[in-house]
């Protein structure tokens, strides 16, 4: 009898052990999902602030801030921080408003080919970033729920188990912004 309740207690140990080890797995996919979105946006601003230089010489602040941000959202990946990386990505789309917001100030560069493409392809990238960082969200939401409720909270703490961060916005993404193209 007591060899078959222990036996029942590690089981229901191995069984929790091994969810909680397949949230913390699922975290670091997702996770790995948004880093990939943001250095495939963050290659594309090189190649938009080419497009646009001719355009905007005496604009040097908007595409300073583009490439500040471009950097603090690399050193944040590298890092593996979420902290750091949504600051970054936060700095960028500010970055990106103004930078979009300015060259309505150029007909001609509105106009180019180049620039439309790429307009678009961070569009799409901005559209897969959004999803990547719902999905991350979601899967931090289940281990961290996971970790908290009984009986699953004792192996957590046990094993060392760790509530993850959400990846949120800053708090002026959440304003409706206007920029016609």
């Amino acid at each position: 009898m007591i060899i078959g309740t222990a036996g029942v207690l590690l089981l229901g140990l191995i069984l929790v052990y091994n969810t909680l080890v397949r949230y913390r797995n699922n975290v670091k996919k997702t996770f790995s999902s948004i880093d990939i979105q943001l250095k495939r946006r963050a290659d594309l601003i090189p190649n938009i602030l080419n497009s646009v230089k001719g355009y905007m010489e005496h604009e040097k602040g908007v595409l300073t801030a583009l490439t500040e941000a471009r950097t603090s959202i690399l050193r944040g990946s590298s890092n593996q921080n979420v902290s750091e990386m949504a600051k970054g990505e936060n700095m960028l789309s500010e970055a990106l408003k103004s930078m979009f917001a300015v060259a309505e100030n150029y007909p001609d560069l509105k106009a180019s080919q180049n620039f439309l493409d790429l307009q678009e392809a961070l569009e799409e990238t901005e559209d897969q970033i959004a999803a990547a960082r719902r999905i991350y969200n979601e899967s931090v939401n289940t281990l961290n729920t996971k970790t908290e409720v009984f009986p699953s909270n004792i192996v957590a703490s046990m094993f060392g188990f760790k509530k993850e961060n959400l990846f949120e916005g800053a708090p002026q993404d959440r304003k409706n912004v206007t920029i016609e193209f």
